[in-house]
């Protein structure tokens, strides 16, 4: 017997609101992908559908923007944040989760407090105290991929720990207690059997934090010089730059927009079906 179910709307109903809310998302997308095939002329003087197609702009961007530093630091300081904020975060979340110590609670609670933070009350202090370690330390912070990469991780690391402590804790205690009868040390467990198990949340931990540092303009502006600046930041600078031009190089915009999209897609496509599970599992004990 087939189990009823009941849905909000009817189903015409649902499939214009479907409809409707695909096409208030892809038309924008759409538009973008257009005038990036058009001319600056074209765009400026507000043609929707391109006279001609052309990628000009897309090979033009390269020297106009400067978009390749910026992508390879990006691609660079956020792939190490990743995978630092998701390793550090699994081993983090294996102790708060199968070992009792006074703090702990303590510790999950602390996890969620900083969620609550926002990044623009961090700045100045982060900034003040990077120039305290070039001042009293002798080194080179502020200006290099590592200090961006500190200051990423601070942030990506208690979001990929809480993750990762809601995941572990549907895990079954008994594959770890089999592996501890048979020898296994601590280290063991958790590199053979937790982190196997847990690459679904891995997974979704890792990809939060590398958004985090993609999209990140605030930080990236204030913490790097132009060799190690990221994509966003160049991105903002070349429309600041653009602004107030004889001819506003819309097309231009469009493309290099589109390019610095291409990563995060490309991201979503690949580990589409760990982050799927990565969600959802953690949900359901």
């Amino acid at each position: 017997m087939k189990a009823d179910v009941t849905r909000l709307l009817p189903r015409p109903l649902l499939v214009i609101v479907t409809v409707l809310l695909c096409a208030l998302v892809l038309t924008p997308v759409l538009y973008i992908v257009l005038a990036s095939l058009n001319s600056d002329v074209g765009v400026a003087s507000g043609e929707f559908w391109p006279g001609t197609l052309t990628l000009d702009s897309y090979t033009r961007i390269w020297t106009t923007a400067e978009l390749s530093t910026g992508i390879v630091n990006s691609l660079i300081v956020c792939g190490v944040t990743a995978m630092a904020s998701a390793l550090l975060g699994t081993s983090s979340a294996y102790v708060l989760v199968r070992f009792s110590f006074l703090g702990r609670v303590s510790i999950l609670r602390g996890l969620v407090g900083l969620q609550s933070i926002p990044g623009t009350l961090m700045l100045l202090p982060v900034f003040v105290l990077f120039s305290s370690a070039g001042t009293y330390l002798g080194l080179t912070v502020i200006g290099t991929r590592w200090g961006l990469f500190l200051a990423y991780l601070t942030f990506a690391l208690p979001f990929s720990t809480w993750v990762m402590v809601t995941y572990l804790r549907s895990l079954p205690r008994e594959l770890e207690e089999a592996a501890r009868t048979e020898g296994a040390s601590t280290t063991v467990i958790l590199w053979r059997i937790v982190i196997p198990l847990s690459l679904p949340a891995i997974v979704v931990a890792g990809i939060f934090a590398f958004l985090l540092g993609w999209n990140d303009v605030l930080f990236a502006s204030v913490l790097t010089r132009p060799e190690t600046r990221t994509a966003a930041v160049a991105l903002q600078v070349f429309g600041t730059a653009q602004e107030g031009g004889a001819l506003p190089v819309y097309s231009q915009m469009m493309a290099a927009a589109l390019i610095c999209a291409a990563p995060v897609v490309l991201l979503y496509l690949l580990f589409q079906r760990y982050l799927v599970g990565g969600l959802t599992a953690g949900g359901v004990k």
